[in-house]
């Protein structure tokens, strides 16, 4: 008989022994060491380890948010390799580079700068491709995700900062932008300055003084350049990534929202840790950002400045057109009628070119941030949400947001319609009479459009929950009757169609109390009951519980149920569940 080997170690033959942990590597233990020094004079152990082990939820949607972050990373990466060779002044020089058809021309040293950037210095016009791109894609994946937070209702308590300074954020991009592409001072560019300093003039009163005080003098002046220059990888870069820090803060302290499934609550956090399985998700996916923006630079060009060439003050650019982010500004300056300009104790209003110029940009996002607030008036709802609201669930707000979506795409738009006209050989003031109006009807179309939609995909919802999918079977009883034989869910598929709450206009109370006096608070109420009603009256509520168990014991009989919605027939249905 041979003896077997006993597993446990000689030190450990005693009852009670503990099992001796393996010695630290001298690796392991040089890293603690230094997370040790560390901790002792910053005392960063306690929050970095509380990062580590935060959740996050996991959906594609989310990652959004992370494009935005990604691309602003890479254009600051980017925008610190083209501060070391672009020179921002308008002091004239003559071109002796590498791009022969310019030579000879005089040109201003931030022309000339970025042609040699893009010509002379290794890899420059690579990087200069990739910095515009990612700035163009971080605006685009600010406004996406922006859209996202707004259909889902990932701004409601406690939220509503972060959606501020998610707007504040989005004006910030585009301003930081225009700062971008205005600097080269090619013709392009330089049209666009030129607009800029056309708008300023037409503030009321003040204009005049802003564009000497901008422009550092009559226009075009010399500090326009250093200035934006200053404003675009100083000023406003700081502010980005302070707010960004922010936003990113407040998302990791007030938890991440999370789309309605089983076990996903308000109280809780269905994902995975930041470390490891997060921090290596997204660290692959910032590798897959910069790459794509990559391939994209390297294969499809933009902003070509060298077929522009250096800006002259005094011709005029015909089919020059903003970036697509100040297109809808541009589109409104054109639809305003030139009737608005006005004489008003001796000063010249243009608010034909104000509204649309210096108006509409910060109005724009400022009925954006306050949204949340009007929403909440309209609800009176002051409980904390985690979870996410599918669209369909929300047919007002959804519908509100396809009317917004709308209306810029038709600035968007008009701001081509000479374009339009040349290319389609049609009539400049149709086309823009028909953005006039559409601006106006097309909206109110997307709204009604987009709610009818919502609404019936909620009553086709409870279809489903209370009856089943249609499975084309066609059963026959004994009786001699036929009836199709409905597919029934799964639990977990019929909860994400049951897991919202029931939604009902607010009642107005009585205007004058039990004594006959009118309550100080009464005209508020009835403006707080009109938005109720504006956005609750036609609400599909979700099937109740006496509902599906009447339609499962009636069968196929069933379809005689309606929607409950209201108070009195939800209660009436209970009550007929019971019986």
């Amino acid at each position: 008989m041979t003896a077997t080997p006993n597993p446990r170690p000689a030190d450990a033959l005693r009852d009670g022994d503990v099992a001796q942990a393996a010695p630290a590597s001298a690796g392991a233990r040089r890293v603690g060491g230094i997370a040790g020094w560390v901790d002792d004079r910053t005392g960063a152990a306690k929050p970095v380890g509380y990062l580590m082990k935060k959740v996050f939820p996991d959906h594609w949607s989310f990652m959004l948010g992370e494009i935005a972050m990604y691309s602003m990373i890479i254009c600051l990466l980017t925008g610190v390799f083209l501060t070391f060779w672009y020179i921002p002044s308008v002091g004239h020089v003559i071109y002796d580079g590498s791009y022969v058809p310019l030579r000879g021309v005089e040109m201003s040293e931030a022309y000339a700068s970025t042609l040699n950037i893009s010509f002379d210095i290794k890899g420059g016009l690579i990087i200069r491709q990739i910095h515009h791109w990612a700035a163009l894609l971080f605006t685009v994946a600010i406004v996406v995700h922006m859209f996202r937070v707004f259909f889902t209702g990932a701004f409601r308590k406690p939220r509503e900062l972060n959606w501020v300074i998610g707007s504040v954020l989005a004006l910030l991009a585009i301003i930081e932008g225009f700062a971008g592409y205005s600097l080269p001072d090619d013709l392009l560019s330089g049209t666009g300055i030129r607009a800029m300093a056309g708008f300023v003039q037409t503030a009321p009163v003040i204009g005049t003084y802003l564009v000497y005080g901008i422009f550092g003098g009559p226009y075009p002046g010399e500090m326009i350049i250093p200035r934006l220059y200053s404003a675009h990888v100083l000023l406003l870069p700081a502010l980005l990534v302070g707010l960004f820090t922010v936003h990113i803060a407040l998302v990791a302290l007030q938890k991440h929202t999370q789309f309605p499934g089983p076990g996903r609550t308000n109280d809780n956090v269905v994902g995975y840790p930041v470390m490891p399985v997060y921090a290596a998700k997204a660290g692959g996916f910032f590798f897959i950002v910069f790459g794509v923006i990559a391939l994209i630079s390297a294969v499809i060009q933009i902003n070509p400045i060298w077929g522009y060439g250096p800006y002259d003050p005094s011709p005029v650019t015909a089919g020059s057109q903003p970036d697509w982010y100040m297109g809808f500004a541009d589109g409104a300056l054109r639809l305003l009628p030139g009737w608005l300009e006005f004489e008003f104790w001796g000063y010249t209003l243009s608010l034909n070119i104000a509204l649309g110029a210096l108006v509409l940009l910060p109005l724009v996002y400022f009925v954006l941030a306050i949204y949340p607030f009007v929403e909440r008036l309209a609800t009176k709802d002051e409980r904390e949400h985690h979870l996410l609201e599918r669209p369909r669930n929300a047919p007002v707000r959804t519908g509100i947001g396809m009317a917004g979506i709308t209306a810029y795409s038709v600035t968007m738009f008009a701001a081509g319609n000479d374009i339009m006209a040349i290319r389609l050989g049609l009539s400049i003031n149709d086309i823009t009479w028909f953005f006039r109006i559409g601006f106006f009807v097309l909206p109110i179309i997307a709204f009604w459009v987009t709610k009818r939609t919502c609404l019936a995909l909620q009553r086709r919802d409870r279809e489903t929950v209370l009856h089943g999918r249609e499975s084309g079977t066609i059963i026959r009883t004994p009786e001699g009757r036929f009836f199709e034989r409905h597919e029934t869910q799964l639990p977990e598929d019929q909860w994400i169609l049951v897991q919202h709450e029931a939604k009902r206009p607010l009642e107005i109370e009585p205007e004058v109390d039990e004594h006959g006096v009118v309550r100080p608070a009464a005209r508020k109420d009835r403006l707080r009951a009109a938005l109720s009603r504006f956005y609750f009256a036609d609400a599909v509520n979700p099937v109740t519980p006496a509902e599906l168990a009447a339609a499962q014991h009636h069968g196929h009989e069933a379809e005689a149920i309606e929607p409950a919605e209201s108070s009195q027939q939800i209660e009436s249905a209970e009550t007929a569940g019971r019986r």
